[in-house]
């Protein structure tokens, strides 16, 4: 698909994850209680991320883990017969906690309901809050996010390509359609 438009440049994604860090403190009445869950792809290092930026600015240390929602799809029979199973982690207890699932883009909420499965599969945590660099629109399922780092009006034909430096070597929202 070809390129559309640059939504969001490496200036334009640190300021979101520093706006979203803030915000979650401040929701949260600090980090004490807060536990990160990035999921699987790019949400993990937006995670770790955003997590650095809390430690910076509040000087508490926000356990972050990883989450592969691949077993919690509603969708796992038509994406494959035999799918694999990239292991996440939790780095403490969720029970009682409160739960930040963090994800690059949120369109259907489709990957939010099967995190959501997941972080329950773990234990019941206190509060689960998501936690979007960008939210496209378009939802099928009654999710919305707690925190977004930009919101892009789309059409369903176009796609939202977000490309982290741990990843893809380079930081950059691109739009393509």
């Amino acid at each position: 698909m070809p390129l559309k438009a640059l939504l969001m440049d490496e200036k334009a994604m640190q300021r979101a994850i520093t706006r979203i860090s803030h915000e979650i403190i401040e929701r949260n009445n600090g980090c004490e209680n807060v536990v990160l869950v990035g999921i699987r792809r790019r949400g993990a290092p937006l995670a770790r991320r955003i997590a650095e930026t809390i430690l910076a600015v509040e000087g508490t240390a926000v356990p972050v883990g990883e989450l592969d929602i691949t077993f919690y799809r509603d969708d796992l029979s038509r994406k494959s017969e035999q799918p694999t199973l990239n292991a996440g982690f939790f780095p403490c207890k969720v029970t009682d906690k409160t739960v930040v699932m963090v994800d690059d883009v949120l369109f259907t909420g489709r990957t939010a309901r099967a995190a959501m499965e997941g972080v329950m599969h773990e234990g019941r945590a206190g509060k689960i809050q998501l936690a979007v660099l960008v939210d496209r629109g378009h939802r099928e399922l009654p999710i919305r996010a707690d925190f977004v780092g930009k919101n892009v009006p789309t059409a369903r034909n176009e796609h939202v390509k977000v490309n982290m430096t741990e990843i893809d070597s380079f930081d950059s929202v691109e739009l393509h359609g």
